[in-house]
């Protein structure tokens, strides 16, 4: 019903890509904008992506088009696999006085609750780093020599890099 609202602009029809405006109402949020990508799955509105389930968008641009609304959604929510997960009989747990004897002894610690006292130690960083040979020591930034940084160079001939 939510769809029927709707309006559908094209924006590019072989990318699928669509414009959907919600209609103007007079409580709540209206009038807003949603851009569509169909081959995509993906809506601004973001509902798709998170359930992957249509939104009211889809179905409105699917109402426009003509196509089938269900070619949008996922195998698990269709009528044959809801079907064939209650296909089989399902057969009740029996009481506990039924159940067999745990023969392992488990016994479970609770976790450390105790927090480190004072303030966590920080990472410094030491010179520069070869992006090309990661596992290389680390070098000076000024005179691109390994073992220690610009603080600590000692070659006052070397340019600023």
């Amino acid at each position: 019903m939510k769809s029927r609202e709707h309006k559908v602009t094209t924006y590019n029809l072989r990318e699928g890509v669509y414009m959907v405006r919600s209609p103007i109402r007079i409580s709540g949020t209206s009038n807003n904008v949603y851009t569509l990508r169909m081959n995509n799955k993906s809506c601004r509105w973001e509902k798709w992506q998170t359930y992957i389930l249509s939104c009211s968008h889809a179905l409105a641009v699917c109402r426009e088009n003509g196509t089938r609304a269900d070619t949008y959604v996922l195998k698990i929510y269709s009528r044959q696999t809801y079907r064939r997960t209650y296909q089989k009989n399902f057969h009740p747990v029996l009481s506990e006085n039924f159940w067999k004897e745990f023969s392992y002894n488990l016994t479970f610690y609770p976790p450390n609750m105790n927090k480190e006292r004072g303030r966590k130690q920080g990472t410094r960083f030491q010179g520069e780093i070869d992006y090309k040979n990661p596992d290389s020591p680390r070098r000076c930034g000024r005179c691109r020599m390994p073992g220690y940084n610009r603080k600590h160079c000692n070659n006052p001939d070397s340019s600023n890099v």
